[in-house]
């Protein structure tokens, strides 16, 4: 009787173990940190396809999902940050982009260049890939606005300027859909070869490994 009664005690031990283990995970990745990971270029050269990310969700106050409400508040995103969010034309998709303008700013992109306000910011981070300009009755690519983003929203931009399917196209992102700010990126590879390969072993991004994303 004495051992069956160890047996359970030692079972219940690894089930609380567990349960806990459980919790603190969701805890950590409902409310501070949680993983993503790059599937398209349209954050080139900044981050590249098949990075993989920690996102502080922290960075703009802890927010409750299923609630919608929030239980901490901090300052939300600022120009030049690097977010991710829940896209507006299907919720159930992350996209991440840079933001460009914020609440009760006005923003202008006049041939590829960015104008906040009326000034002209130049990004250490924009890239293009196409000398080619396209005029605003072919689309927004090139030439857009000037619009005003509505408090309480941001406009973000992919740094692959020629090639991001982002706010210029589909309009602003409500602050309360972002998830948070990407920190660093914890792994990195080239996607392009083969899973089960020596190739694919030799492809992992040594050096972006620990990279801070700025």
């Amino acid at each position: 009787m004495i051992g069956a009664h160890q047996n359970k005690s030692v079972v219940r031990e690894y089930v609380e173990a567990i349960v806990v283990a459980v919790l603190l995970a969701l805890f950590v990745r409902t409310f501070i940190v949680q993983a993503f990971k790059i599937p398209s270029g349209s954050m080139l050269p900044t981050l590249q396809i098949g990075d993989h990310l920690l996102v502080n969700k922290f960075s703009y106050g802890v927010r409750v999902p299923a609630l919608g409400k929030t239980m901490i508040s901090r300052p939300g995103p600022a120009s030049g940050d690097v977010v991710v969010f829940r896209f507006p034309k299907n919720p159930d998709l992350d996209y991440i982009k840079r933001v460009v303008a914020v609440g009760g700013e006005s923003i202008e992109v006049k041939n590829k260049q960015v104008l906040v306000n009326g000034k002209q910011v130049t990004s250490p981070y924009a890239h293009f890939t196409s000398n080619d300009m396209m005029s605003a009755s072919g689309g927004p690519r090139d030439n857009f606005g000037p619009v005003t983003v509505p408090v309480g929203k941001i406009f973000v931009m992919g740094d692959n300027r020629d090639n991001s399917y982002d706010s210029r196209f589909w309009g602003f992102v409500d602050i309360r859909e972002v998830r948070g700010k990407a920190l660093l990126i914890y792994w990195s590879w080239d996607v392009e070869k083969p899973l089960f390969s020596l190739g694919r072993l030799t492809s992992i991004r040594w050096g972006r490994l620990g990279d801070l994303v700025h």
